[in-house]
């Protein structure tokens, strides 16, 4: 088909109402009522209903829309009309078409499939409304993300993905052979942002984080995406300022220009409007409290699992912060208390309705002495650290950050239950394809 009508995107077509124009993609379904055809099309950017009216067009177009299946992908010329009735507020009137590429046995068809099949099939449930809608507000938190940070002064410096050492803990690490010698996928790109904070001031790193971790919860993954933003001459309250500022942008960005994806998820959009600072505070001596009048029979000095976290985030409707964890519990790197030294001064930040943790972060330790101790008390190989050491020699200061969890802040602002959908291609225990 040679058209003379201008190619048009979907997430365009209101620009080109009582106009033709031309339309590439693919068919998402079809009905019919005899002399008239209903092809839901889309593009990759929306979608829309195309209609074939047989009296209207020739034989062969309607015979080749007639022969069209599920996900084949085709060009069409049509009339671009309003139509509040439709779910984009628009519908074609069908003129041309043609199929370019047929489909044939599509395996994910209307009717219900196991999470497993749709996993295996993971390449091809993208395509489906549902998963449209999700990645495109993951791709949404990620942009406005960017976007608070670069225009707060930060900036992006990547971290590597391959590393000498450990950053959260030598059992989660995935090992693998460089040339002579050992390395290991990132866990965190913290060690190294605390360095291009000590050159810029304010800077950010994202990127891929692996963890080596036996875990089958809904909010586990091997494999996930982080932002770590690290600031010199800034405390712990000065960080959970940088982190109330920067979810509320985001999820006051996701309401804003992600709405037709929000109601495909019928998401709650009241609990997400009420996400604005300040975010309430929990110590962690009170959040041990808060679990046992709930009947959990908690030890303080435990860090908190998935299920405490659900109990202490649904007494809230916005994300809380609970600080101040007892340092045998948290990293290495966290700065002691100086109130209490038992405490250090951390963070984690709990999601709201039931989600639980999605960032963590704390003030980082600024004394030589004491994080040489405490590298050497979490059994940690000292020479490996001494680039990091190096911070501490050479105009240390004090300094703090925090990492934000991707896919969990997805999972929370979709409404979804389970971290493998708002990733394009989830990595479990057991999972590696497709």
């Amino acid at each position: 088909m040679v058209s003379e009508y201008p190619y048009v995107r979907l997430e365009d077509i209101g620009r080109y109402v009582g106009q033709k124009v031309l339309i590439k993609g693919w068919l998402r379904k079809m009905r019919s009522s005899g002399k008239i055809l209903f092809l839901q099309v889309r593009d990759g950017s929306a979608s829309i209903q195309a209609v074939v009216v047989k009296s209207e067009v020739t034989p062969e177009v309607f015979q080749a829309a007639k022969g069209l299946t599920q996900e084949a992908a085709l060009q069409l010329v049509g009339l671009v009309r309003e139509d509040q009735r439709s779910a984009g507020g628009y519908e074609l009137t069908v003129c041309e078409l043609e199929q370019l590429s047929p489909s044939v046995d599509y395996p994910i068809t209307p009717k219900e499939h196991g999470t497993d099949f749709l996993m295996d099939h993971r390449h091809l449930w993208i395509r489906s409304a549902r998963q449209h809608a999700i990645l495109r507000i993951r791709a949404e938190i990620i942009r406005s993300m960017c976007e608070w940070l670069d225009g707060h002064g930060f900036l992006r410096v990547d971290s590597p993905i391959l590393t000498p050492s450990a950053c959260e803990g030598t059992s989660t690490l995935f090992e693998t052979d460089y040339f002579d010698t050992k390395a290991y996928l990132t866990q965190s790109g913290q060690l190294y942002g605390e360095a291009a904070a000590m050159a810029f001031g304010k800077v950010y790193c994202f990127g891929p984080i692996f963890r080596a971790e036996k875990s089958k919860t809904r909010r586990h993954l091997t494999e996930f995406w982080m932002l770590e933003p690290e600031m010199a001459f800034t405390d712990l309250e000065g960080c959970l300022e940088v982190e109330e500022q920067m979810i509320s942008h985001v999820v006051a960005s996701v309401l804003r220009n992600r709405q037709p994806e929000l109601k495909t998820l019928e998401r709650d959009q009241s609990k997400l409007e009420v996400i604005k600072p300040p975010f309430p505070r929990l110590s962690y001596d009170e959040a041990v409290e808060l679990l046992r009048s709930q009947g959990v029979d908690f030890q303080w000095g435990d860090d908190f699992g998935a299920p405490d976290e659900t109990i202490i985030s649904q007494q809230y409707d916005k994300p809380v912060f609970v600080h101040r964890y007892p340092c045998e519990c948290k990293a290495f790197y966290m700065k002691p208390d100086p109130e209490n030294p038992k405490l250090s001064l951390s963070c984690d930040t709990l999601a709201p309705e039931g989600y639980g943790e999605i960032v963590g972060g704390s003030q980082r330790i600024d004394d030589l002495a004491l994080l040489e101790e405490r590298i050497k008390s979490h059994n940690l190989p000292l020479e490996a650290y001494q680039w990091y050491l190096d911070l501490r020699r050479y105009g240390s200061v004090p300094h703090s950050g925090f990492g934000i969890g991707i896919e969990r802040t997805v999972a929370w602002i979709c409404g979804i239950e389970h971290v493998r959908e708002t990733i394009p291609f989830a990595r479990t225990m057991s999972r590696l394809n497709p």
